[in-house]
């Protein structure tokens, strides 16, 4: 592994892909520039782009990175891509071809379950995930293990594709769909950031690899200051219980906003017939929880081995992050010499405490 804070040689090289092995059949000579996109917000956690002297037949693209320090080359896949869509260009002496190209997700996008199809009660719900996704695209598929199962039947709607109905499914054992970097399915279990190790750090010191922009966002619209949870009875008795955030050192308080923002929850997900203390701390917890604000943070860096879903550590003194832990949710990749990162991450804070 070179240390991607001193320099290097850096090149890229494009490779046919057989999906039947998902390994390299021929290199490609004439990709000129492509740019690779990973994204968590997006169904199929990515695309990208690719311009082109040649005119490709639809088929699978494997991006590499190739270093050279010290001597010592080495080779890093930045994900493989359904190649579609051509655009060609003519200037009136050369022909130009661009394509856009998605992850393999995009054949689980593609098609969808029988009408009426579902996943019985007692089911374990990553082994049939797995089977559900290896069933339904070419790539290989690594397992998530779980004793999950589940408790009813998992129905699917009449407009899901395979890939929302396994999304809903794995959500039910709090996993979600990733992918690695040969574009490997990969099912990941949705972890806590305050507790999970970062795999990188951000600095802003002499080996810093961090370009100097950076932006923040955050958003205290919709945050609430009232809970109001209303359980209803089988004798079909509503009982209301009422939870405020008068904290004066709370941004989002009654007090410091000067207005109340509700929040009602008239269907609360609790099992039994709760007693109003119970009721109470229901609300307390669920007025805890919304009252978490997330920032956004993004900034360009040159290329690391950080993934979708990765902690990082931000401790960018000159912006004011000391150590920050935040959660990488997208990157836009330029394969360009530099290999320059555009990178978005987010982390939380807690308003209210109770």
């Amino acid at each position: 592994m070179p240390d991607w804070t001193q320099g290097m040689q850096q090149t890229f090289e494009y490779y046919t892909v057989d999906p039947a092995t998902w390994r390299n059949v021929e290199r490609i000579t004439e990709v000129i520039s492509s740019n690779v996109d990973r994204d968590d917000e997006d169904e199929t956690k990515g695309s990208a782009t690719f311009d082109a002297t040649q005119e490709f037949d639809e088929g699978y693209v494997r991006v590499y990175l190739k270093t050279i320090q010290n001597g010592t080359p080495e080779s890093f896949s930045l994900g493989t891509f359904l190649i579609q869509t051509p655009h060609d260009t003519f200037n009136g002496r050369v022909r130009g071809f661009s394509y856009d190209a998605y992850t393999p997700l995009l054949e689980l996008k593609e098609n969808s379950p029988p009408l009426g199809y579902f996943v019985p009660k007692g089911s374990n719900i990553m082994e049939t995930a797995y089977r559900i996704v290896r069933d339904n695209v070419r790539a290989p598929v690594l397992m998530g293990e779980s004793d999950d199962v589940l408790v009813e039947d998992f129905v699917a709607s009449d407009n899901d594709s395979w890939l929302s109905f396994v999304s809903d499914l794995i959500a039910v054992a709090k996993f979600s769909l990733a992918l690695d970097e040969l574009s490997r399915v990969m099912f990941m279990p949705n972890s806590d950031m305050a507790a999970s190790p970062p795999v990188w750090t951000y600095t802003d010191d002499n080996s810093s690899i961090l370009y100097p922009d950076l932006e923040r966002e955050r958003d205290l619209y919709g945050i609430p200051n009232v809970v109001q949870v209303t359980y209803t009875t089988p004798e079909e008795v509503p009982v209301t219980v009422e939870v405020v955030n008068d904290d004066p050192s709370s941004p989002t308080s009654t007090v410091s906003r000067g207005r109340v923002i509700l929040h009602r929850d008239t269907s609360p997900s609790i099992n039994g017939k709760p007693s109003y203390q119970e009721l109470k701390e229901y609300a307390t917890t669920l007025l805890k929880t919304l009252s978490t604000l997330e920032y956004k943070i993004s900034y360009r860096h040159g290329y690391c081995p950080v993934r979708i879903g990765d902690c990082v550590l931000l401790s960018y003194k000159r912006a004011g992050f000391l150590q920050t832990k935040a959660k990488v949710i997208s990157q836009s990749i330029s394969c360009e010499p530099g290999c320059p990162v555009d990178e978005t991450a987010v982390y939380t804070i807690k308003l209210w405490e109770g």
